[in-house]
């Protein structure tokens, strides 16, 4: 039987992650209830590997689940197929990754886009302005795919030293969120960057590399990550040679 769910006042603490419903329970992985999203809080919890994940008429419920899926970026697969898609955008005129140029329209885009076995989406008004309050402050931050000037895909996500945490990606052209993934690893194989967090499992995210590793293991690299002093978001061309071979001059 899982202990009673704490509800948290405004200014109380996160409780330890540990302390998350184990896997018998109606919700493995659930910590905790209330609160509210501003910047400290989210800070707070994502230095703790927790996370925000509520719906449509539900309190904000906070999230540590066991075993965690993360992409170790030195481990990204990357496929056949998408080589040559990414060899094709890297080459075409008008096809370009920008980082942090349209973050509202990513963050709106991806909410559009409901996670696999929900009918609505998880990201709802609450949350969109807690990520762009996030965003302002520096934390939050799109890698997006753009194609003759119109936003075909992208994706955003949280960054607290070198610690990165993956929230959700949108495309509304094929593969464009893959493209937007693959940047994302080549800044972050650039910066140093060992992991990005996916949060939950998915078939998606595992052919691409994902795998699950215990909390403990987790937990002690973001508190290593976060440490660190934070990288610069941006992305060149060039960036691109840590996937492909380099261009040719």
């Amino acid at each position: 039987m899982s202990a009673p769910l704490p509800w948290l006042a405004p200014d109380e603490p996160l409780p330890p992650p540990g302390q998350a419903w184990g896997p018998d329970s109606p919700a493995p992985g659930l910590l905790a209830a209330g609160s509210a999203l501003s910047v400290p809080r989210l800070k707070q919890a994502y230095r703790q590997g927790t996370f925000p994940w509520f719906s449509e008429g539900q309190p904000i419920l906070w999230w540590s689940p066991d075993p965690r899926m993360v992409l170790p970026v030195t481990e990204f697969r990357l496929h056949r197929s998408l080589k040559k898609t990414l060899q094709r955008f890297r080459s075409t005129p008008g096809c370009e990754v920008r980082v942090d140029t349209a973050f509202s329209a990513v963050i709106q885009a991806c909410a559009g886009m409901p996670r696999t076995g929900q009918s609505g989406t998880w990201i709802v008004p609450e949350m969109v302005a807690a990520y762009e309050a996030l965003h302002a402050a520096g934390h939050a931050h799109s890698v997006e795919a753009w194609v003759d000037g119109r936003l075909v895909g992208g994706l955003y996500c949280v960054a607290l030293g070198r610690a990165v945490f993956g929230e959700s990606m949108f495309a509304h052209a094929a593969d464009a969120s893959k493209i937007a993934l693959a940047a994302l690893v080549c800044m972050a194989r650039r910066a140093g960057v060992q992991l990005i967090d996916c949060q939950q499992n998915t078939g998606h995210l595992a052919s691409l590399g994902a795998r699950e590793v215990p909390r403990a293991e987790f937990l002690a690299h973001v508190a290593r990550a976060c440490a660190l002093s934070d990288f610069e978001w941006r992305f060149a061309s060039l960036y691109w040679d840590e996937l492909l071979p380099p261009k040719a001059a």
